[in-house]
């Protein structure tokens, strides 16, 4: 199975500057090397989705609204976003958990928003530096997973991928050693398991993001159970991002 590689673009690049990215990637980059997706901000996606247009690319939103009400001044809708050619949604990352105090429940609400949309989710679940400090890693993966999957049919995961993001390493430029993050990785498919199916636990895709850059992205790419990898500021550039999935794949 071919390793995912999720771009994560966060607030960054206009929908002139995306466009001239993707016309450098693209000049280099061949096809069917990896799952491969853009999570670009709400003004790139109508660019993007011209420009990827019968590419083996997916292209991915950075949020979606929990509900479908049209009263929500600012949001955009899961509809809205199936209606631009996005296929995945990120969910649930530690800035929005942070900075928008996102709860369980708004997290749990968005995925099924998403899925009910016909959108896969990425839901991002990942331990503080107090976590990881005070030995509650586990726990609070365990907790973040429980309560974003609530409610969720086994069939439902088909259309999520998990990922793996400790806070601590997000722009930190600090990693965890490759041992700990198969930890990680085993103790998530705990977790399916447990919930739902030992099946579901082995056919989960879970990716890991924090730090990654071309200097470093070899060291996750033999990680027992680990499925690929989702990239914020090294993939801005369009060389090195390029680089770091060739290191992948």
């Amino acid at each position: 199975m071919k390793k995912i590689v999720i771009a994560n673009f966060k607030m960054n690049k206009t929908p002139s500057e995306t466009k001239q990215y993707l016309i450098s990637f693209l000049s280099k980059y061949e096809d069917c090397k990896a799952d491969l997706i853009f999570a670009l901000p709400y003004t790139s996606l109508a660019v993007a989705n011209f420009m990827l247009e019968g590419r083996q690319i997916a292209l991915g939103a950075q949020d979606v609204c929990e509900d479908d009400e049209k009263g929500c001044t600012g949001q955009i809708s899961g509809k809205m976003l199936a209606g631009s050619g996005v296929s995945y949604v990120l969910v649930g990352h530690s800035e929005r958990r942070a900075k928008f105090k996102e709860d369980s429940k708004m997290i749990n609400r968005k995925i099924k928003n998403g899925l009910k949309n016909r959108l896969s989710i990425i839901l991002c679940v990942g331990e503080s530096l107090a976590d990881k400090n005070t030995m509650k890693t586990l726990a609070t993966l365990k907790n973040q997973i429980e309560e974003a999957l609530k409610g969720l049919y086994e069939n439902e995961l088909e259309n999520i991928i998990i990922a793996y993001e400790p806070v601590w390493a997000i722009g930190s430029g600090k990693t965890p050693l490759p041992k700990d993050i198969e930890n990680a990785v085993k103790a998530i498919r705990k977790v399916v398991e447990e919930d739902f199916s030992q099946k579901a636990a082995n056919e989960i895709r879970i990716v890991y993001g924090g730090s990654i850059n071309a200097k470093n992205v070899s060291k996750f790419a033999t990680i027992e159970g680990l499925d690929g990898i989702l990239v914020g500021g090294a993939s801005l550039d369009s060389n090195l991002f390029l680089q770091i999935i060739n290191a992948m794949v």
